[in-house]
């Protein structure tokens, strides 16, 4: 890692490279739970999006992290009990957070600036799908 960095900077990195990560298992846990093809083509190219998105992070880091299961369980119980609707917002609402969270970041790693953009894409795609239901 970037041994110039901060300590506060560092922990939003790892924070973020982790956080990419379990929307990995999130993304293809609701791909496997959706009935909808299209909904389910979404869900995984949005996988292999945060999966690139950690393997950029990773680069400046220089820490292999292992995704965490409990965000993807927690989306999918949600998804059973309140539905689909309940769960495309959250995950809208999710992109978007992100997307903020990396506007600091961009600062000091132009390449993070991808990350940022993909992130806004990735609201606006479910923020569609969600309009159309």
């Amino acid at each position: 890692m970037n041994t110039s960095i901060t300590e506060k900077v560092r922990k939003q990195l790892l924070k973020s490279q982790q956080g990419e990560l379990d929307a990995v298992l999130m993304y293809k846990a609701l791909a496997d739970k959706v009935k909808d093809a299209k909904l389910k083509g979404i869900f995984l190219q949005l996988a292999k999006d945060e999966g690139k998105h950690a393997a950029i992070i990773r680069k400046i880091t220089g820490e292999v992290l292992m995704p965490k299961k409990s965000k993807a369980s927690v989306i999918t119980f949600i998804y059973q009990i309140l539905g689909l609707k309940v769960i495309l917002k959250l995950i809208s609402n999710g992109e978007f957070e992100a997307a903020k969270s990396y506007i600091s970041i961009v600062e000091l790693f132009p390449e993070v600036e991808e990350i940022r953009q993909d992130e806004i894409k990735h609201g606006e795609t479910i923020k569609k799908y969600l309009s159309q239901l």
